[in-house]
């Protein structure tokens, strides 16, 4: 749109939310190159303002990615944090199930979305993390398809949709990991995330399966599960709409705090790996004092104090 103001022109270009940018410049005095030029820029900027949808094709050269939900991108991760799953002690049941159900899902034959709910600090993220990088290392081994590691955070589970529907568009296989999942009253996000585990139309694709891990049985604080009854005309209904989220996950592991002798095995394992100069009596006396004062044992505190341990004994890693 163009409009004549004394000597000079006017010309209005549409950008977002009804507004128009305008570009003032004397009657006669562009050249069509140079408005080239200026229109070119604008060109360029409001592609800025609209980024293009996100793609697939980014898939097929990393293994590991972090979903970006405001830039709707998925971002690589070069290195994923973790551990051997070899260090993972006292969870050798759990482990075998989670195993079991990832290389199906690699191989190509349907598996389940898995929920790992427990105590905190017993290697719930780590066992996803390990599971993943264990599996894909025995398909790099037989020259077959690896499986892609895509992190989405809790507060974002509302793009869910955004998310899956570049997903779609790729044959590789890839596994949502939801950390520390859980949801607070009038929070509606896990509305979002049933519908997706439910699957079928506009839900979750075949080559998509959701791992998460929580601290909650049923992602959601007791009383916040205890005062629908108060409210709901039918309290048996609303309590199942609550906890039905849990019903989503096929596989539900449970992960619970490590006796003194699983701690202790921990805690064994990791000086093994850093082959710590130390006795076995110095070892385990140490060990005690340390989840004394920390008032609890697990996996977490268990390598917590082998950094602490390692460090006192000049040991790097």
């Amino acid at each position: 749109m163009s409009e004549t103001c004394g000597d000079h022109i006017v010309r209005s270009f549409p950008v977002k939310d009804g507004r128009f940018l305008h570009h003032w410049h004397k009657a006669n005095s562009m050249t069509d190159h140079a408005l080239l030029s200026v229109l070119e820029r604008i060109a360029d900027s409001l592609e800025r303002m609209s980024p293009k949808p996100p793609s697939a094709d980014i898939l097929k050269h990393h293994d590991a990615f972090i979903w970006q939900a405001a830039m709707g991108t998925l971002a690589p991760v070069e290195k994923v944090s973790g551990v051997s799953l070899s260090l993972l002690r006292g969870i050798e049941r759990q482990i075998s199930q989670v195993m079991t159900n990832t290389r199906h899902f690699a191989e190509g034959f349907t598996a389940n979305n898995v929920m790992l709910w427990g105590a905190r600090g017993m290697g719930k993220s780590s066992l996803v993390k390990a599971s993943i990088a264990t599996v894909n290392a025995e398909q790099r081994a037989k020259g077959k398809p690896t499986l892609a590691l895509i992190e989405i955070q809790r507060d974002e589970l509302s793009t869910l949709p955004k998310l899956l529907a570049v997903l779609r568009t790729t044959d590789r296989r890839c596994i949502l990991f939801c950390d520390d999942l859980s949801f607070e009253s009038q929070d509606a996000d896990y509305k979002s995330l049933k519908s997706v585990l439910d699957g079928g139309i506009g839900g979750r694709p075949d080559n998509v399966l959701v791992y998460a891990t929580s601290n909650r049985r049923h992602l959601m604080p007791r009383d916040m599960i205890e005062n629908e009854t108060g409210s709901a005309i039918n309290p048996s209904e609303a309590i199942e709409e609550k906890v039905s989220l849990s019903d989503r996950f096929g596989l539900w592991i449970g992960l619970y705090g490590a006796s003194q002798d699983e701690y202790l095995e921990i805690v064994n394992a990791y000086a093994e790996a850093r082959k710590l100069p130390i006795s076995p009596e110095d070892l385990r006396s140490k060990a005690l004092q340390w989840a004394l004062t920390r008032g609890s044992r697990s996996g977490r505190v268990a390598a917590q104090f082998i950094d602490d341990l390692s460090a006192e004994l000049g040991q790097p890693l």
